[in-house]
């Protein structure tokens, strides 16, 4: 992936900023006074909150889900939806490969409903350091939600609408737990690219190889580790997991070309393999045999999660990838592009991908399943997540559309909710979307 910082800043103002279409739509995104500081933001908006929070029963009622005043604005919803489509400006490592990839993409039925809006919370402020790296949104329950807000980790109940501050990496950092292995100094000033949290475990990583790790149900950070010390050291993804023996571990994807593996029972790293290119997602399946790793290379690679040799290549893609999933069954499984497309695979044929899915403004940056692998969502940079059937094949998609960067994206583990992490100056908040259920009458009566 992109290490430069300098390109990092230029392309992230590119990518960031609305088109200026008009001044009115130019106001309304990006606010009336450009010079104020975040706390002025955060400010505003907590003094406004509940005016700017958007109701379900508001959008049932036509109120944007964003509470963009499309009435006062001198262009339309839809006009302002064309002109992104047509202008915005999809990041890419391999020039032309969007549309290289485009005529292998399957064409899929848009019509369908499988998560309803619920509320969009303005007060929740969902920010990226990275533009290529979008996994900082992380559900553990259909009301509990934890999202990077600058330089802290954030809680978000969406039962009680609060949110609190769960870590703070804006000044020094240091855990109050002694492990061997552990740094013990701790880190300063973290730029957090990477979020994870799962079984009451949280893993930040940082752009310096910084890795911090927190339980929830324990006061301060338990365990610090720097992968490497490398200047191309920038921790792109993290990945919870528990082993057949129920021992809690995670992944770490670098862009050392490192992967490795912690075991978080003992503190310790216990795997490490080395890669031809920086890795930038890994995924491990149900059973943990088997490790999808893809990064800066347009082939992705299936490899044995014991030893990390080889099984089967990946062939399809056409640029890098940074995003992957497994499906429950552990039979198939995903990986997201900046060609804009998702393509699926499966076990019992590698030789080429099953189906391949097309974004519409550009690269799939963050995929996940149900837990009962029913749907499929995939998220795009920006304005885009797309949630598919599975069980038609793919055939079958709803497609979620709003304006703003995506930080991230998740389904709680009972799948019942969706929540979606918006990047924008005025318009960044919380997405929540509730599953939709069609009962029968005896199911009302129970």
């Amino acid at each position: 992936m992109s290490h430069q910082p300098g390109d990092d800043a230029e392309y992230m103002a590119d990518e960031y900023e609305m088109e200026d279409i008009d001044d009115d739509m130019d106001d309304e995104f990006h606010g009336r006074d450009m010079g104020g500081s975040d706390s002025d933001v955060d400010e505003y908006d907590y003094m406004n909150n509940k005016m700017q929070d958007t109701s379900a029963a508001e959008a049932r009622r036509g109120k944007d889900i964003q509470g963009i005043p499309w009435e006062r604005l001198s262009i339309t919803r839809e006009k302002y939806r064309q002109t992104r489509l047509e202008q915005y400006k999809n990041y890419e490592n391999i020039p032309q490969s969007g549309e290289a990839s485009e005529k292998e993409c399957s064409a899929t039925k848009k019509e369908c409903l499988y998560y309803e809006f619920r509320r969009n919370s303005r007060s929740v402020k969902s920010t990226i350091l990275h533009f290529q790296l979008r996994n900082l949104v992380w559900a553990t329950s259909k009301h509990d939600v934890y999202l990077m807000s600058h330089f802290s980790v954030i809680h978000w109940s969406s039962l009680t609408c609060a949110k609190n501050e769960v870590l703070n990496v804006s000044g020094h950092v240091a855990p109050c737990e002694k492990h061997p292995g552990s740094l013990l100094e701790g880190f300063t000033q973290t730029q957090v690219s990477t979020l994870a949290v799962k079984d009451n475990l949280l893993v930040a990583g940082g752009f310096q190889g910084e890795l911090i790790c927190k339980y929830l149900d324990r006061p301060g950070v338990c365990f610090c580790s720097r992968t490497t010390y490398d200047d191309n050291a920038i921790t792109n993804a993290v990945d919870i997991y528990n082993t057949a023996s129920g021992a809690l571990h995670f992944i770490a994807s670098n862009n050392d070309c490192g992967v490795r593996d912690f075991d978080m029972e003992k503190f310790q790293l216990s795997k490490h393999f080395h890669f031809s290119w920086p890795v930038n997602h890994t995924s491990l399946s149900p059973d943990g045999k088997l490790l999808v790793v893809v990064g800066d290379d347009p082939e992705g690679i299936l490899v044995d999660s014991r030893n990390g040799k080889t099984v089967a290549p990946l062939c399809g893609h056409v640029d890098y990838s940074f995003a992957s999933a497994w499906h429950p069954d552990g039979i198939t499984f995903a990986t997201g592009n900046q060609d804009k497309t998702c393509r699926i695979w499966d076990l019992r044929n590698l030789s080429k991908s099953v189906t391949a899915l097309k974004g519409n403004l550009g690269a799939i940056r963050s995929i996940r399943y149900t837990s009962d692998g029913r749907y499929m969502a995939m998220a795009e940079p920006a304005d885009f997540v797309h949630v598919f059937d599975v069980k038609s094949g793919y055939e079958e998609e709803q497609e979620i559309d709003f304006f703003g960067e995506i930080s991230g994206m998740s389904f709680s583990p009972d799948t019942e909710s969706l929540f979606v992490g918006v990047w924008d100056r005025t318009y960044g908040s919380l997405l929540e979307f509730g599953r939709r259920h069609n009962y029968s009458y005896l199911d009302t009566i129970i």
